[in-house]
């Protein structure tokens, strides 16, 4: 088991940046991809990005390509989500997931349902 703990989030302006966290404890996370997630009203949560076991490997969604990157500290147990050039439409509350990898370098893809531990959310509100 795996438990997920994200924080970072908070209030912010337009054009400003965030660095959300995901502490794992538990199993040895440096072993599972990571995810991050956001909710989409009336779908399913749209898929923000991933990063894989090894770290060398990171996709986003479109809507967030070139603003937001992802990278992990595996000695920390901890992924980070920097966000950039934040806008209001990014205001939501930022899950966390992570799933077992197959190898170092195995990239999950962009579904929730791929994904088989979540954390419970941290909200980031950007004001315009």
């Amino acid at each position: 088991q795996v438990q997920l703990v994200e924080s970072g989030g908070g209030l912010v302006q337009a054009g400003g940046s965030l660095r959300l966290s995901c502490a794992a404890s538990g199993r040895t996370f440096s072993s599972y991809a990571t995810g991050w997630f956001r909710p989409a009203p009336g779908k399913e949560r749209e898929f923000v990005g991933v990063i894989n076991w090894s770290g060398s490997s990171a996709y986003y969604g479109d809507s967030v390509k070139c603003r937001f990157s992802i990278s992990r500290a595996s000695a920390k147990n901890t992924v980070y989500l920097q966000m950039n050039s934040l806008k209001p439409e990014d205001t939501a509350v930022y899950f966390c997931a992570a799933v077992q990898a197959y190898s170092s370098e195995w990239v999950p893809g962009s579904h929730e349902y791929e994904y088989d531990y979540w954390g419970q959310g941290t909200q980031v509100t950007v004001s315009s």
